[in-house]
């Protein structure tokens, strides 16, 4: 019984870290285009 509940908790946690290394990746993605955007804009003249 114990180890399935141990097994139950790890793929839990798996998934969270699945869901959030998404999240990251396409915050990273969104970070970067909007810098590209800005220094675009600063530098022109």
């Amino acid at each position: 019984m114990e180890k399935s509940k141990k097994k139950n908790q790890k793929e839990k946690i798996y998934s969270n870290a699945g869901i959030t290394l998404i999240a990251l990746v396409v915050t990273i993605i969104v970070l970067l285009i909007l810098a590209t955007v800005s220094v675009q804009m600063l530098t022109r003249r």
